[in-house]
């Protein structure tokens, strides 16, 4: 039998082992907070063709203030426009923040960026009254082939890789 099993039960526990030092890094560096890792991000992140300009961020602003007096006067006759017209402002800011990032394989926006052709299409068939099984099949199929070529795209631009974290 071994040494613990003939030790007393009221016999008090081995010393803990002092702490060890933190494991060398390979590259040598201090290990990063998330803030820094955020602000690194952001700064390797492709500039737009306006770059000095902020563009996306106009767009986001105009968007919210549409939004906003959307809202505000959604009784009247242009508040349901001015909230859809907000919306829709804000909503290509983002995505070209993604488009810009999936091709250039900085990051993979796969899913969102195949969605867009999806929910236009369903959009397209719900105002052409076709029927919900046919509008349903053929959003599924287009947001198929979207995730296919957007996954594609993704991967001759990165190098290979399937996704980027």
């Amino acid at each position: 039998m071994g040494r613990r099993s003939r030790q007393r039960d009221d016999a008090p526990p081995d010393p803990p082992a002092p702490p060890s030092s933190p494991p060398a890094r390979s590259r040598g560096r201090e290990p990063q907070s998330w803030s820094d890792r955020f602000i690194a991000a952001g700064e390797a992140r492709p500039k737009a063709p306006w770059h000095p300009v902020p563009l996306v961020e106009i767009c986001v602003l105009g968007g919210i203030v549409l939004m906003i007096a959307g809202l505000l006067n959604f009784d009247g006759s242009n508040g349901p426009l001015t909230l859809a017209m907000g919306l829709v402002l804000a909503s290509l800011a983002g995505l070209d923040t993604a488009a810009r990032d999936h091709f250039s394989g900085f990051r993979s926006h796969t899913v969102l960026l195949s969605s867009t052709p999806a929910v236009l299409t369903a959009g397209v068939l719900f105002f052409l009254k076709a029927p919900w099984p046919a509008v349903t099949v053929v959003s599924l199929l287009v947001l198929g082939l979207g995730v296919w070529f957007f996954r594609a795209q993704f991967r001759a631009r990165s190098g290979g890789a399937s996704f980027r974290a």
